[in-house]
């Protein structure tokens, strides 16, 4: 009998094990479904991805454009970006949004939501209800971005597109570099001329 109660009892413990894994793994970001037409970039699947973050979709929307530095709109639940960036970079970029945005810095859950107080932007987790700053999260994350890429230094990279105008595009890190001159395929150094957000602008280096 004493046998019984405890297979009864592992039997519970289970499952109530089981039953929270599956609640704490609820959270699956979506990976960023995206395809090139013409000279634009098209994320498929930006509804869904709103409706996982539980976030406005203007909000991230923007969130993109800025730091991608680029235009685009938002049409039939995708978005159109200017240009062709590349997925791993909006990727990188939906994941930094979700560090920044979403998650939370003392649990780590995603059951948050943005208060405004005055001027200051606070993230307010549901589950342990703790407050961060989005203020001091965005300043941390720019200096890291803008410490990659700086203008007046030389980079070997490499010419993976030509851009609508003829120039070479070429990746590094976070940033899409624009070359003139510069041939697809070719591997050249090139010496960086200006940044804007995540694009910058180089010549090949004599």
């Amino acid at each position: 009998m004493a046998d019984l109660d405890y297979k009864d009892l592992l039997k519970k413990v289970h499952s109530m094990t089981s039953t929270k894994s599956v609640d704490d793994d609820r959270f699956k970001l979506p990976k960023v479904d995206i395809f090139y037409e013409g000279n634009t970039t098209v994320l498929k699947n930006f509804d869904k991805i709103i409706s996982v973050l539980n976030r406005e979709g203007n909000h991230l929307l923007k969130f993109f454009l800025s730091s991608v530095g680029t235009a685009g709109e938002v049409s039939k639940g995708r978005i159109i970006f200017q240009g062709k960036i590349p997925a791993r970079m909006i990727q990188d970029k939906l994941n930094e949004y979700v560090d920044t945005y979403v998650t939370c810095s003392e649990c780590n859950r995603p059951d948050t939501h943005l208060v405004k107080k005055g001027r200051t932007i606070l993230l307010r987790c549901d589950a342990c209800g703790a407050f961060r700053s989005i203020g001091s999260m965005k300043k941390r994350t720019t200096k890291t971005v803008e410490n990659l890429l700086k203008e007046g230094n030389t980079y070997e990279l490499t010419i993976k597109d030509i851009g609508k105008r003829g120039d070479g595009v070429a990746f590094f890190d976070k940033y899409v570099v624009y070359i003139p001159g510069a041939i697809k395929g070719s591997t050249v150094k090139v010496k960086i001329q200006k940044i804007s957000g995540t694009v910058a602008f180089g010549q090949i280096a004599q």
